[in-house]
């Protein structure tokens, strides 16, 4: 990720920070710039820049309500996704990903025997780690909130009996590909029979919207295991990939997100602001000025 984006999403933060601080009111552009230490034609240049948006659009993105927006206007029933052919296989975040599976032996064995390489990258959502074997990323997760020596510890407990490599060379395609949202990346999920389903249903979510944990109950076949569906969304080992955030509860609530719900609410951002955006462009087109 280069220097700029790293430095947007620092900015970014800072502003996420004082908005949550101010609850559901919202600042003006003035009183953000200042607050971030910049003038407001800079601040609004370099916050449009990362997200697409001005920065009074992307504050409105950012409130729980819009939580309940998106369930209103951008939910996704599973089983219609599946019957356009959004599956896992099908184009992801404007990138393409292929993932596979591991065996239900081979993950009762912890990954024995499994090497896994990992190094740390920059993302539009703060540093990330990035976990990967021979055949794939296996391990995302995002440090911002949890802290790096949280973030290794974590990923690293879900294999216990891996043997566990720093290379961050061997996975600077992958990891660019995935953070930078350009190219192709692949995935080698490690889980167990159930998660896996729930993962491959979570990869159903277009970018942008939104579902609930009783419709992915619902779409695997399980529509009364909601609370094992949402403790499969949180042990997703590949966070922003496996679009474990675009999972809402019923209410309207954004429920919990194991890497912190700041990360959660700007991921959530990030998308619905390129959502619009795609939406605007489209209708710039097909009825352009003066036709």
């Amino acid at each position: 990720m280069k220097q700029s984006d790293t430095y947007h999403y620092q900015v970014m933060r800072r502003a996420i920070e004082t908005i949550d601080a101010a609850g559901d009111e919202p600042h003006t552009l003035a009183d953000l710039a200042t607050q971030m230490n910049m003038s407001p034609a800079h601040f609004q240049r370099l916050f449009s820049a990362w997200v697409g948006v001005s920065p009074k659009r992307y504050q409105q993105y950012l409130t729980l309500a819009h939580a309940k927006t998106l369930l209103r206007d951008r939910f996704t029933t599973l089983e219609t996704a599946h019957a356009v052919g959004l599956s896992g296989s099908g184009r992801l975040h404007d990138l393409f990903v292929r993932w596979e599976a591991m065996s239900p032996g081979d993950y009762a064995r912890d990954a024995a025997d499994l090497t896994i390489r990992w190094g740390w990258f920059e993302s539009h959502f703060g540093p990330a780690l990035v976990m990967g074997t021979d055949r794939g990323i296996c391990g995302l997760a995002f440090a911002s909130e949890a802290g790096p020596d949280a973030a290794m510890e974590d990923l690293r407990s879900r294999w216990p009996k891996a043997v566990f490599i720093e290379d961050p060379e061997a996975l600077q395609p992958w990891a660019s590909a995935a953070l930078g949202m350009t190219g192709e990346t692949r995935l080698h999920m490690i889980g167990a029979p159930f998660q896996l389903k729930v993962w491959e249903a979570l990869l159903t979510i277009p970018s942008g919207h939104v579902t609930t944990y009783s419709e992915i109950a619902q779409a695997i076949g399980s529509p009364r295991a909601v609370r094992a569906v949402g403790t499969a969304v949180g042990r997703n080992p590949v966070s922003w990939l496996i679009p474990c955030h675009r999972a809402l509860r019923k209410s309207g609530a954004l429920g919990g997100y194991h890497w912190g719900l700041p990360v959660k609410r700007a991921m959530l951002a990030w998308e619905s602001a390129r959502a619009d955006v795609r939406h605007d462009n489209l209708q710039n087109r097909q009825n352009p000025a003066g036709r």
